[in-house]
């Protein structure tokens, strides 16, 4: 009899403490929400202003965006830009445009770059086989500055 006393005792619990658990999950979801702001690694260039009228109707586009420095990178769509070389640009953008006919290319140079690079782009393109392309800015002021948004090389 006394060794049923003691078997009741000292039953061993069959639960998981899943609070540890969730505190570390609690920590890591915070971590998480502050470096990923921090994971946007954007291309800042200052696009020129002009008077011209959005282009609709649009919806797949592949930009090439011409740093101030001259360094290039590709954006598909509302992606991310990923950074690539003059020998890259031709490969890559020749790709694209096999998958699809119909997509839009657009040159976003700085208007403080050098319109050499803005220049060598649109050689490149043209070499890749794109028949248009279209130069980005931004909608500015009715003073008359800039005449055209797009335009062929």
């Amino acid at each position: 009899m006394r060794n049923a006393k003691r078997q009741r005792r000292y039953k061993l619990k069959s639960e998981i403490n899943v609070v540890p658990y969730i505190d570390v999950m609690l920590v890591l979801l915070i971590i998480f929400m502050v470096t990923t702001p921090m994971l946007n690694s954007n291309v800042d260039v200052n696009l020129p202003q002009a008077n011209a009228k959005a282009l609709q109707g649009k919806k797949d586009s592949l930009v090439i965006q011409v740093a101030k420095d001259g360094q290039l990178s590709l954006v598909l769509g509302n992606g991310k830009p990923e950074p690539v070389d003059e020998a890259g640009l031709q490969v890559k953008v020749k790709a694209f445009m096999d998958a699809n006919p119909q997509l839009s290319v657009l040159v976003a140079g700085d208007t403080g770059g050098n319109y050499g690079g803005v220049y060598k782009v649109l050689a490149d393109l043209q070499q890749a086989g794109v028949d248009k392309v279209g130069l980005m800015s931004t909608p500015g002021d009715s003073s008359g500055q800039g005449q055209g948004s797009h335009g062929r090389p």
